[in-house]
């Protein structure tokens, strides 16, 4: 990062190991470690279930590479929120950063450091539940702990994501192992009929996929930070394409060995399957698992506030947020201001509790808002054909990740309507309205100019350029 006359910009600390751990160390947080037994009790079937989990691994794989697309055309940080502001327009932009800065993100950061907590205290409260105080205690604590760590380097969060990485790479690499080694012993029962007892409804694969493209969560983490990133024209598809080919390899495999170890019975009344798989084939070396779960959810909360705390920063960067948030620290070169920022959200929204339904409620505005940016990518193929594309993908790929983005959307929806549903729609309604009296008026008070001046000397950061 050069740090001459023109002011500040983010440093390309980003190389491609580094991208590629931060997409697949995002991607394989908690999840796989929960979330198959929800898949199978949704789908009902064994072989349904894989099929599902494959199907999820090509969704992200389209839709990262559409991303890859889009962040060569439109080379800055700050993902869905940018591509959207040029796209779309600035009140939908607005509308996006305000559902994702206020409930999107914390919901998502919180969510993961829960399950973090849960497995850390998990051995020291062997047999029962433990104290829920106790368990927000150490989500929080491992919030601050990330929060502190993105504030003062780069290069350190990036090495958290590598290392991280591997744990989670080796975890699953131990767990595939475990489950060739069973059916070569001919442990294969749970394969016959696998198709049997499938729930083939809409609302069923519906609800299917939901739980398992949240474990694929993460595919366009690397859009978040393309300023960062070293040769993003050649970095960007490498990184999706190796990130998520070696996921869903990993995801389908893992399913697989739980499957062959445990019936669908056990896999679907327990409430951490690779902890369960742990006790069953590693005996009374199963508190390993306990340990690299938590170390994965550690990774993928890390890469979560690294990603999210660059939206704050160029969405304030565009005018869309306080100035304050558009700042880097002068010796660091890093978004310490929106970093802060995103750390109180993410500790208020950890303090009532049940989110697990602001989960399951806004995981589809997330699709609602992928739906939107690949419709910029196609009025971009479009109507902006002589844009430099370095990199550039058949106008079918972002089509049928629309497709499938609406269908994510409407399904829910259309089988089950809930009151919350309504809810939501007016939550994210209520960031435009919001818009015009706040950025398109600017009616912020002079209040905000004199915190802004004490808050850039005490946290030591200065206006950040672009860095194209």
């Amino acid at each position: 990062m050069e740090s001459d006359k023109q002011g500040l910009n983010l440093k390309r600390e980003v190389g491609i190991v580094g991208a590629v751990s931060f997409i697949a160390g995002t991607m394989m947080g908690s999840g796989i470690f929960i979330s198959p037994q929800y898949v199978l009790m949704t789908i009902g079937s064994p072989g349904a279930s894989l099929v599902i989990w494959a199907c999820c691994g090509i969704i992200a794989m389209l839709g990262g590479l559409c991303y890859a697309e889009l962040g060569t055309v439109i080379p800055e940080s700050g993902a869905e929120f940018i591509y959207i502001l040029r796209t779309s327009g600035r009140v939908m932009a607005f509308t996006f950063v305000f559902s994702f800065v206020i409930v999107m993100r914390p919901a998502s950061a919180t969510g993961i450091a829960l399950s973090f907590a849960e497995y850390v205290v998990a051995p020291f409260y062997n047999g029962c539940t433990p104290p829920t105080l106790v368990v927000k205690c150490v989500a929080a604590g491992s919030i601050l702990v990330l929060a502190i760590v993105n504030c003062l380097s780069v290069r350190l969060a990036t090495i958290i994501q590598v290392v991280s990485m591997a744990v989670k790479v080796l975890t699953m690499a131990v767990i595939i192992m475990g489950g060739i080694v069973m059916l070569f012993q001919g442990h294969n029962e749970n394969f016959a009929n696998s198709f049997k007892e499938t729930n083939s409804s809409v609302s069923a694969i519906g609800i299917a996929f939901y739980q398992g493209l949240w474990s694929y969560d993460g595919w366009n983490t690397l859009n978040y930070l393309t300023e960062e990133l070293k040769h993003p024209e050649v970095n960007l598809p490498r990184a999706v394409v190796i990130a998520i080919s070696l996921v869903t390899g990993l995801y389908l495999l893992v399913n697989v060995s739980y499957l062959t170890v445990m019936t669908p019975k056990e896999l679907m009344s327990s409430t951490a399957v690779a902890v369960t798989w742990g006790n069953k084939v590693l005996g009374s070396w199963g508190w390993i698992m306990s340990l690299a779960a938590a170390l994965s959810a550690f990774g993928s909360l890390n890469g979560t506030f690294f990603s999210g705390g660059r939206v704050c920063f160029v969405a304030a960067r565009e005018g869309h947020m306080p100035d304050i948030l558009a700042m880097a620290h002068v010796r660091r070169l890093t978004p310490s201001p929106a970093l802060i920022f995103t750390t109180i959200v993410s500790l208020i929204v950890l303090i009532p509790g049940d989110f697990q339904s602001i989960v399951n409620f806004f995981s589809f505005t997330a699709w609602f808002f992928y739906a939107i940016t690949l419709s910029g990518l196609l009025y971009l193929k479009i109507k902006k054909p002589e844009l430099p594309r370095p990199y550039t993908v058949p106008i079918i790929l972002p089509i049928l990740v629309l497709i499938a983005a609406i269908f994510l959307v409407l399904a829910p929806i259309i089988d089950d309507p809930q009151i919350e549903y309504l809810y939501v729609a007016l939550f994210i309604l209520s960031g435009a309205i919001l818009y015009v009296p706040l950025i398109h008026y600017k009616l912020c008070p002079g209040l905000l100019t004199k915190l802004t001046v004490f808050l850039q000397l005490f946290l030591e950061v200065a206006p950040a350029e672009k860095n194209l």
